[in-house]
């Protein structure tokens, strides 16, 4: 593979030539996206049970990193709802030191699966999957801020979403009534805003103004302040996490859990930047960017991170033209985490929660999740499987389950496309047409013909077995038509091998017409020496005419 496919698309950009229209573009596009992003890293920071202080961190260096080193011209990294439950699981088993130490290890997996290519395989992630575990993770957001929401007093919010919400239940009667309020009104700003501007800043707004409120009003809610102290001033100095064999190994399923949903979140927002803008993207060049945009978030005391789809669009429609853009947006959110720091201190938690909310909901992707709904049965089944297990068990369980059982309904339907059928001397071609058992009578005396149709592997090696097991007199002549096998799997060849040689054990000749590209490769380096013993034509009417050659030979003793 070309070594091209790890050159950022920064290094392109400035090859082309970078001139000052496109960093003014692009300055007021960083602008733009970092304050969409402001409130929204601090909330998520909150939302992971860690505080607002990390998710900035994380969007200034992460951030950073991956404008500068990805495959993509516009993408935004940083911190996202993707990663909400599985961080928050990390820090409450095993602490804050714990989540710095997986997601360190998540970049290192990251870089490895960039240096192995597997940029490209993340495509083949099934879409019932994906919609399934996102809409699972939008309602466990959702669950996690009803206590902010209603300013409910809680000692201690359980992890089990039906367990939460039994809780959440209990407290109903310390609702406060001035953070539902606070969060009301939020939420009709966004709404109102996402509605009739859509280009105004919805969220810095709702946060901007429900704060004011807090103050000028002088409300008793919980705040940044109240509840974390603030924010710093500045960055972290980097350090490195505490390191042991017994630590990396438990939490060597939340690092898998964290690389995955950043390998595949930030290709999913390069795919939809592309369709956006025209580009294409470099897919393993963002996952090392993506892997070292986690190690560097993790040293500097960040949190996981990837790209985001929601500010990359936002910072498409802002007009940027190359990763610049993302690069000052990153800059813009240091330079707002110095300045504004303490003015962070009077944001209520309320208005935060209903930013959230609204992650929440377009996390869901209720429009796509009821459009699967009408899918095919197997779909529907992995969709819903993936999405229950995502809210009601654990995220890599979810993962792994919804995989699986994508990977044996899709088994499945390609058994049942297969098929084994007779032929006849009556069709001089190998075209898709329908065949009358009657053409067998056609065939020279002594010839018999099968043709095999779609993918030759475990799963259909038993109907090819018991088809062709139902022959009783065997000719002397077999011609096995394979033109329409794509491809075939060791477990194909190994029933093909069983089924030539039974034939070959009888004295008949075997003849293998129109044989594809891999199926002709895989015979050519697993079935040896026997290849001499088999007969090969292009296609039909050629093995018609092999066939009447060994009709006419002398028989071999």
């Amino acid at each position: 593979m070309p070594s091209s496919q790890f050159v950022p698309k920064l290094a392109t950009v400035l090859r082309e030539g970078y001139g000052w229209s496109a960093f003014k573009d692009d300055a007021l596009a960083g602008l733009t996206v970092a304050i969409v992003a402001l409130p929204l890293a601090m909330a998520l920071g909150i939302a992971s049970g860690a505080t607002p202080d990390k998710g900035l961190v994380t969007a200034v260096v992460a951030g950073f990193i991956i404008s500068a080193l990805g495959g993509s011209r516009v993408q935004i990294g940083g911190p996202t709802g993707a990663f909400v439950v599985v961080v928050f699981n990390v820090i409450r088993d095993h602490g804050y030191d714990g989540l710095v130490l997986a997601t360190l290890m998540a970049g290192i997996i990251l870089v490895i699966a960039a240096l192995l290519r597997l940029g490209a395989w993340i495509k083949y992630i099934p879409e019932p999957v994906v919609t399934g575990f996102t809409a699972g993770i939008a309602v466990i957001i959702f669950s996690s801020q009803i206590k902010d929401l209603f300013g409910l007093s809680v000692d201690h919010v359980p992890a089990d979403a039906l367990e939460k919400w039994a809780a959440f239940w209990a407290a109903r009667d310390t609702v406060r009534w001035d953070a539902v309020g606070l969060a009301a009104l939020g939420l009709g700003i966004i709404i109102v805003l996402r509605r009739y501007a859509p280009r105004w800043p919805g969220f810095l707004l709702a946060i901007i103004s429900t704060a004011a409120l807090t103050v000028v009003l002088g409300l008793n809610v919980e705040t940044i302040g109240s509840q974390f102290g603030g924010i710093p001033q500045s960055l972290p100095m980097p350090s490195w996490p505490e390191i042991s064999m017994a630590k990396m190994s438990a939490l060597l399923p939340s690092a898998f859990t964290i690389a995955f949903l950043a390998g595949v979140e930030s290709l999913l927002s390069a795919m939809v930047a592309d369709g956006m803008t025209g580009r294409r993207h470099r897919s393993n060049a963002e996952l090392m960017a993506q892997g070292v945009a986690n190690i560097a978030s993790a040293l500097f005391g960040g949190m996981p991170a990837t790209g985001a789809i929601a500010r990359t669009a936002t910072n498409i429609r802002a007009g940027a033209r190359s990763p610049v853009s993302g690069i000052l947006h990153a800059l813009y959110l240091l330079v707002f985490m110095i300045a504004l720091a303490p003015l962070a201190a009077y944001i209520p938690l309320a208005s935060l929660a209903a930013v959230l909310v609204m992650v929440a909901w377009n996390m869901s992707d209720a429009p796509r999740f009821v459009h699967l709904m009408s899918a095919p049965v197997g779909d529907r089944i992995v969709l819903l499987i993936t999405f229950a297990l995502t809210v009601l068990v654990d995220l890599t369980v979810a993962i792994e389950v919804g995989v699986v059982v994508a990977a044996v309904i899709f088994m499945h339907r390609m058994a049942e496309v297969a098929s084994v059928q007779t032929s006849g001397a009556g069709l001089l071609s190998d075209d898709d047409v329908p065949e009358d058992a009657a053409q067998r009578a056609d065939l020279p005396p002594g010839v018999d013909v099968f043709r095999l149709q779609g993918p030759l592997f475990f799963g259909v090696t038993h109907r090819l077995s018991d088809v062709l097991a139902r022959t009783s007199a065997m000719p002397k002549v077999f011609i096995l038509r394979m033109r329409l096998v794509p491809m075939i799997d060791v477990s194909g060849l190994g029933a093909l091998r069983l089924i030539i040689e039974k034939y070959q054990r009888a004295g008949t000749a075997v003849i293998l017409s129109g044989v594809q590209s891999q199926p002709g490769d895989i015979l050519k380096r697993l079935y040896g020496p026997g290849l001499a013993q088999i007969h090969f034509a292009p296609d039909f009417p050629q093995a018609l005419i092999e066939a009447q050659r060994l009709l006419a030979a002398p028989p071999t003793p």
